[in-house]
C-alpha cells in the first residue's frame, strides 16, 4: 500500500513538474501540451522502461546452460522471497554492481555486473540479488523506472523551453528570465525527487534483502568491496545514461558522492552500520555472529578467488568453486 501511494505522489509531482514547465513555455497552452507529453511518457514508461534501460545498459539475457550456479541460486533466493523466478542479465563490466528492473514481480529482471561475479564470493553474490529481489518484491522497479524516465524527460522538455519558449511574441508569462529559471530549476527539482525515492529504497531493500538471504553480514561485506573498486573502474554504459544511476545497488559514475541531499545513495558507511546493527540483534536469520567492521582489505581481491566468469581458465591451486558459469 505504501509503495502505491508513494508511485501517486511520484507521478503526481512529476507530472505537475511537466505542466509548470510548459506553463513557463507556452503560458496555459504549453501547460497542456506538457501535460500531454507527460501523460503519454508515463504509459511509455510504465509499459517499456525495463526493456529501455536493459539496452541502455548493454545487458544481455543469461539462461541455466550459461550461468548454472547463478541461476540456481536466483531461484533458492526468489523462493525465500516468494516471488517468480525473474529474468536474469549480464553487464560486461569489470565494475562490480547490480539493478533490478520490471513493472510488476511477475515482469522482474535482475541484472547483474561481469566484476560482480568475478570479484565478489557466493555468499556476496547471494546478498546482493537477494537486495535486488527486494526492489521486486516491494515494487520499487516501478517507482524507479518511471522515475529515471521522467527526470530524463523533464531535463529534455527544459533544454526544448530554452529554443522555443524564449521569443517575446509566444504566450510564455514571464518572458526569457522565466524561460532561464525553468531550464535550470526544472532538472534540479526532477533529480532532487529522483535522489530522495533512491536512497529511501536502498535502506529498505537492504534491510529486506538481508532477510531474503539471511546473511546481513554478506551484504555489509558485498557493499564494502563494490564501492572500493567502483572507485577504481569505470562503467560505460552508466556513465552515458547517468540518470538510471540511482537504480543500481551503489552508485556507478565516477567522482565522490556524498550522503546529503544531492546524492542518488545512502553513505555506503550508514549502511554497512545498519546491516551490521541488523546481524549484532539476530536480523536476517543467518545466524551469523556480527564482527566489529568490515575488513577494508577484503575490498582487494583478484580475479579467481571466487567464481570464474566467462571464457577464464582457473587458476593454478585455485579449489574454489568454478561459479556460476559452470
Amino acid at each position: 500500500m505504501m509503495n502505491t501511494l508513494r508511485t501517486t505522489i511520484l507521478l503526481a509531482g512529476m507530472t505537475a513538474l511537466f505542466m509548470g514547465v510548459g506553463y513557463l513555455i507556452g503560458g496555459t497552452g504549453g501547460m497542456t501540451i506538457a501535460f500531454l507529453f507527460a501523460l503519454g511518457t508515463n504509459a511509455f514508461a510504465y509499459w517499456n522502461s525495463d526493456k529501455m534501460v536493459l539496452s541502455m545498459q548493454g545487458a544481455r539475457e543469461i539462461d541455466p546452460r550459461s550461468a548454472p550456479e547463478l541461476y540456481q541460486m536466483t531461484q533458492r533466493l526468489a523462493d525465500n522471497a516468494g516471488l517468480p523466478m525473474p529474468k536474469l542479465y549480464l553487464i560486461e563490466t569489470e565494475q562490480p554492481n547490480a539493478f533490478a528492473t520490471g513493472r510488476s514481480p511477475d515482469k522482474g529482471v535482475v541484472a547483474v555486473s561481469s566484476g560482480l561475479v568475478k570479484y565478489l564470493d557466493s555468499r556476496e553474490v547471494a546478498a546482493v540479488i537477494a537486495h535486488e529481489l527486494a526492489h521486486i518484491k516491494n515494487r520499487d522497479t516501478l517507482t524507479m523506472t518511471v522515475t529515471a524516465t521522467l527526470a530524463g524527460a523533464i531535463s529534455m522538455l527544459a533544454q526544448f523551453g530554452m529554443f522555443f519558449g524564449g521569443s517575446r511574441d509566444n504566450n510564455n508569462p514571464l518572458g526569457f528570465i522565466g524561460v532561464i529559471a525553468m531550464v535550470i530549476l526544472a532538472p534540479i527539482a526532477a533529480m532532487l525527487v529522483q535522489m530522495a525515492v533512491s536512497r529511501t529504497r536502498e535502506y529498505q531493500a537492504d534491510k529486506d534483502g538481508a532477510e531474503i538471504s539471511g546473511d546481513p553480514l554478506a551484504l555489509a561485506t558485498a557493499l564494502e568491496k563494490i564501492s572500493q573498486m567502483g572507485k577504481r573502474t569505470v562503467n560505460m554504459a552508466a556513465e552515458r545514461a547517468p540518470a538510471m544511476a540511482h537504480m543500481y545497488i551503489s552508485n556507478p559514475l565516477s567522482g565522490a558522492r556524498m550522503d546529503n541531499l544531492f546524492s542518488t545513495h545512502p553513505n555506503v558507511e550508514n549502511r554497512i552500520a545498519a546491516l551490521m546493527d541488523m546481524a549484532r540483534v539476530g536480523g536476517g536469520g543467518g545466524g551469523q555472529t556480527a564482527r566489529s567492521g568490515v575488513n577494508r582489505a577484503q575490498a582487494n581481491v583478484r580475479p579467481g578467488q571466487s567464481w570464474r566468469t566467462p571464457g577464464t581458465k582457473p587458476r593454478a591451486g585455485d579449489d574454489g568453486p568454478s561459479g556460476p558459469w559452470g
